[in-house]
């Protein structure tokens, strides 16, 4: 695992909190509007159906409402530009438990109430200083919350590109602390200063070992939008298609990102 570089953005918790929440509600309302043929079809995520994935959302904050719920472990163990390196290890059991949460809950209104009413809950007067359990590794409750925002906006995603017509809306700050999160990410798993990555208007970070840019235009740019860059950084997207569609502009020598990528799946 990559080592977290020393500064981590800050993020501000409160703004987070309402994210996370806002952006859980704009699913459940999309998913209530699902017909049967709907929920039945198939999603970029191979094996899962529109269903399975609607029910795997719940569990992007039912790991707040559960862990708050546990005992608060002795100390922190994952930095946050840690954790999307962390996830890899754990993609064949949670591929698993979402077919299983999906068939044990055929009413996706009331998992979604559910998850909704705990997490509202949990989330009363809770610290942002209070450590979870996470499967992952040990964190603040704050740091968690950010991590939540990549996950509901990467199956946001996910769930507009399955269905037709489908355009679940993406609460703004949602989406600037997902975009922002797996930027920083990047810089860590490719430090340096040759390359500027540009995902207007959330972010830019200097990456890749090399000549270090100090003024003027950098010799090795890359710019994309958010959702492109979400899709980039989690695998929906192949950097070489990114390229072709224009999608993504690179120039300079140091400006090919696809050995970088994705930085989780």
């Amino acid at each position: 695992m990559p080592p977290a570089k020393k500064r981590t953005r800050a993020y501000d918790p409160v703004k987070i909190r309402a994210a996370v929440l806002a952006q859980f509600g704009n699913v459940r309302r999309a998913v209530a509007t699902l017909a049967p043929d709907q929920l039945a079809l198939p999603t970029r995520l191979a094996g899962w159906t529109v269903r399975d994935l609607a029910a795997h959302v719940t569990t992007a904050v039912e790991t707040v409402s559960r862990n708050l719920d546990r005992d608060e472990p002795p100390m922190a163990d994952l930095a946050l530009l840690d954790w999307p390196f962390a996830t890899r290890a754990r993609s064949a059991d949670i591929s698993d438990a979402t077919l299983a949460l999906a068939a044990a809950h055929p009413d996706l209104d009331a998992l979604y109430a559910r998850a909704e009413d705990r997490l509202v809950a949990a989330l009363d007067g809770a610290s942002g200083d209070r450590l979870l359990a996470a499967r992952t590794g040990a964190m603040t409750l704050a740091d968690h919350l950010v991590t939540r925002t990549v996950e509901l906006v990467v199956h946001t995603d996910d769930l507009n590109d399955a269905v037709p017509g489908l355009d679940v809306p993406y609460e703004r700050q949602a989406l600037a602390a997902a975009t922002r999160l797996l930027a920083d990410a990047l810089a860590v798993r490719a430090p340096g200063g040759a390359t500027e990555v540009r995902i207007p208007p959330y972010a830019v970070v200097q990456c890749v070992e090399g000549p270090r840019h100090t003024r003027g235009t950098p010799p090795n740019v890359v710019e994309t939008d958010p959702l492109t860059w979400i899709r980039l950084a989690t695998g929906r997207l192949t950097w070489r298609d990114a390229v072709e569609t224009a999608k993504v502009s690179a120039s300079g020598e140091r400006a090919d990102l696809a050995p970088l990528l994705p930085l989780l799946s």
